[in-house]
């Protein structure tokens, strides 16, 4: 039985809430305010992943990731759907993994493997074609 099954329905929507709120948590400490969320184009894999797709006072439009990994956010335009999204945090968590490696700083490599670990967990989510077929 996985996490989500063991979960009420109540439960998992107390997740995603939760995940939306530190989602634009996240967001306005990174200086941008959210102005509202496209729920029909963000996805959840509860309790693991929620990618959020939120529209910012300037109109602008970001993804955000969170859940059962680090927070982090492109713009929208980085891709097209949640899926892409998912794949592009994957290269671009496995790329700042790679850089920080290669500066050699012992405090920030075990965030480098913590990076490589979920990007590696990104990429299996995405190319998992049953969990996108609604997309």
């Amino acid at each position: 039985m996985t996490q989500e099954q063991s979960m009420t329905t109540e439960q998992q929507q107390q997740w995603v809430r939760e995940q939306y709120q530190l989602a634009t948590k996240y967001l306005a400490e990174q200086g941008i305010v959210t102005d509202s969320v496209a729920v029909e184009e963000s996805r959840y894999l509860v309790p693991l992943l929620a990618i959020w797709k939120l529209k910012a006072l300037d109109g602008s439009f970001y993804w955000v990731i969170g859940g059962d990994l680090p927070s982090d956010y492109n713009a929208f335009e980085s891709a097209t759907n949640a899926r892409e999204a998912v794949r592009h945090f994957s290269l671009k968590w496995q790329l700042q993994a790679d850089n920080i490696l290669k500066v050699g700083d012992k405090a920030q490599e075990e965030f480098a493997s913590v990076l490589i670990n979920r990007a590696e967990d990104l990429y299996n989510i995405y190319q998992q074609e049953n969990l996108w077929s609604k997309q």
